[in-house]
């Protein structure tokens, strides 16, 4: 069993997330495209409720990724992270296009 780390206030806590997977989009890029982070991340939500898989994904805005394509945007998920790749898609994609690229549907269900 491993320890958890000591911080000044004691031993580090852990808690269960309230989702399964996170999808973060660069606000950077997305400002950069024009197309606004808050227009990507509606419709990726939209897309996620569309697809009953909208409770078990966080889409949330980050700061720049340090990957800064010309017309493109820059998105993460945690799987794409334990990887170390950053996903670049085109702005002008279908939330649903991007949500296929992003979190591929599984065989095992939504």
């Amino acid at each position: 069993m491993s320890k958890l780390p000591v911080t000044k206030r004691g031993p580090a806590k852990a808690a269960a997330a309230p989702f399964a997977e996170i999808v973060m989009v660069c606000g950077k890029c997305a400002k950069r495209q024009g197309v606004g982070a808050k227009a990507v991340l509606g419709g990726l939500k939209r897309a996620l409720k569309a697809d009953r898989r909208g409770r078990t994904v966080r889409v949330v805005e980050t700061g720049c990724l340090g990957l800064c394509p010309k017309r493109s945007l820059t998105l993460a998920t945690a799987g794409s992270l334990g990887a170390g790749r950053l996903l670049v898609l085109d702005p002008a994609l279908a939330p649903e296009a991007m949500l296929q690229a992003l979190l591929p549907a599984r065989a095992d269900g939504p």
